[in-house]
């Protein structure tokens, strides 16, 4: 077909009046964003002559989307989350707020309210027998090299088989979550277990979006983390575990070279000794680098809703950074 309607008069006058250009009531903003959205998928439509049954094939995997809550998962997938790093260090440059280690996506699958811990935390409960140890540590630092003491640490990550707890029934509350609060040198240990990557599940509406654009749907193991303390912006950030073969070949991508850590087998018995281990471990080391900011909304993690997160923990926590 080469019927294309989009720039007559009748469409134009349409899209207006979906977008409730006509109506007194409702939010500005979102009817500009609304037409401006209709606009394009109907350009598009016309462009590619795209059928009734294509149409209606689209809407069919977003309900299945939407039913098995994936939204959050094909959003990384289809780079939406690494665009809005973009734009944030865009806007980080904008402001001089240079330097630091650098963000990354934070995906899907935090939990609000782990356990806190000051200095040191046990994160795994010892149930998973494929888990090899590992001892996670680092120092927490501002960009001129001094420690920042105090600093909340927010670890969470992914068991041997690649499964979070609270969406992974077969593990306990909090399994690997921990909030650790740094020393007075700024540093922050954990004993957990060194995690595996996952894939999408293969009959999943995100693989079968996926599957149209020939791309797996694999991540490398890895660990995610929120940095906070008064005075500098919150970082957002994981690190990938080098070696895996999806390291450079995330599916979500968030790989970025600076966050690409490696995990140091360790065999000596006075190091296994010291730490109170049973046997050989990985010792992964993430330093991190804390930009600063007076402005009391950097200070904190942007809202979006979060598992066991309401609005009302986000206004608590931007007014308690206002305070200091």
């Amino acid at each position: 077909m080469t019927v294309k309607i989009f720039d007559t008069p009748e469409v134009q006058t349409f899209l207006n009046t979906v977008a409730g250009f006509d109506q007194t009531g409702g939010s500005e903003r979102a009817k500009q964003i609304m037409h401006r959205l209709l606009s394009d998928v109907f350009r598009l439509m016309d462009d590619f002559d795209v059928s009734a049954e294509e149409f209606w094939t689209a809407v069919s995997v977003l309900n299945a989307l939407g039913s098995g809550t994936q939204f959050g998962l094909l959003a990384p997938g289809l780079g939406f989350d690494h665009y809005l790093d973009m734009r944030m260090d865009a806007a980080d440059a904008e402001r001089g707020l240079l330097g630091g280690t650098p963000r990354t996506i934070e995906g899907p699958l935090y939990v609000a309210g782990a356990p806190e811990a000051e200095g040191f935390a046990r994160m795994d409960d010892g149930k998973d027998q494929d888990g090899e140890t590992m001892w996670l540590t680092g120092q927490v630092r501002d960009v001129d090299g001094n420690p920042v003491a105090g600093a909340k640490v927010e670890i969470w990550h992914a068991n041997s088989k690649g499964g979070y707890s609270f969406f992974d029934p077969t593990q306990g509350e909090y399994n690997l979550r921990r909030s650790i609060f740094t020393d007075a040198e700024g540093r922050y240990t954990a004993r957990s277990i060194i995690p595996s990557g996952y894939g999408c599940p293969p009959d999943s509406p995100t693989q079968q979006v996926l599957d149209l654009l020939g791309r797996h749907g694999q991540r490398p193991a890895h660990i995610h983390y929120f940095i906070s303390a008064p005075g500098h912006k919150h970082l957002t950030t994981q690190i990938n575990l080098a070696g895996d073969p999806y390291t450079f070949d995330d599916f979500a991508f968030a790989t970025r070279e600076e966050l690409v850590v490696p995990a140091t087998r360790i065999e000596d018995t006075a190091e296994i000794a010291r730490r109170e281990l049973d046997g050989p471990f990985s010792e992964v080391v993430f330093d991190i680098e804390l930009a600063k900011t007076a402005a009391p909304e950097l200070q904190v993690r942007h809202a979006r809703p979060r598992a066991k997160e309401d609005e009302q923990d986000q206004h608590s926590q931007l007014a308690g950074t206002a305070k200091v």
